[in-house]
């Protein structure tokens, strides 16, 4: 039970602290990856659509993932003339690891759209807008929401890492918990809102996905 008290305590006392990181940790991991999801899909568009371009794009989007992450969060702020502890350098690096991640899920989705549907449609006197927003786009989505599923968690992960440049989110428990001397209860908390939030966003992503493409269940049940 000591232990228990500890986090309780620790808790009652640091509420608001703790409060704060999670919503700072929130959106910081949220809006990355949905700047990152606009700008993926129309570039998977060109990787599926401009064969010269495709080899270039994907090399480009692995190369950028391999980048750690660490790394990036202070070299940024020298590219971009902010400062170190400017919470834009995070926004920023974390798009640029979500539009990695997302560009090879949106070709691959955007790829694997059944061509007689778009015949069908075409052959119906839909015209390019119009059969983007009601045939590739629909059928694209089940690949893309789960590449979205997979962006979101790994950025809740990656902004932790911020939290070692001095940057907010629940990796400000993570590292007031160690200055404490490896003080238990920081840590646990930092740790156990971050994997609900994980789990709590990935849940969302797939209620979204559920709603969106409800074809996709009635295939299963058929």
């Amino acid at each position: 039970m000591g232990f228990f008290a500890d986090v309780i305590r620790y808790l009652q006392i640091n509420g608001e602290t703790v409060l704060q990181a999670l919503l700072e940790h929130i959106w910081l991991a949220l809006l990355p990856v949905l700047i990152a999801f606009v700008l993926a899909v129309p570039i998977g568009w060109l990787v599926v659509r401009v064969k010269p371009l495709s080899q270039i794009i994907l090399a480009g989007s692995s190369v950028m993932y391999t980048i750690p992450s660490l790394a990036l969060l202070l070299l940024l702020p020298g590219i971009i003339g902010t400062s170190v502890l400017d919470t834009i350098n995070v926004v920023i690096a974390l798009t640029l690891y979500s539009v990695a991640l997302l560009v090879r899920t949106s070709a691959d989705a955007l790829g694997s759209i059944d061509d007689a549907a778009v015949q069908a449609a075409v052959s119906m006197g839909y015209g390019p807008v119009r059969r983007w927003f009601t045939i590739d786009l629909p059928l694209a989505m089940p690949v893309l929401l789960t590449g979205l599923r997979v962006a979101t968690v790994a950025n809740v992960s990656m902004v932790s890492v911020a939290a070692l440049i001095g940057i907010g989110g629940l990796g400000q428990l993570f590292t007031r918990g160690f200055q404490l001397g490896f003080y238990a209860p920081p840590i646990v908390i930092g740790l156990v809102l971050s994997v609900l939030l994980a789990v709590v966003a990935d849940l969302a992503i797939v209620a979204v996905q559920r709603l969106a493409t409800p074809w996709t269940r009635a295939g299963k049940t058929a």
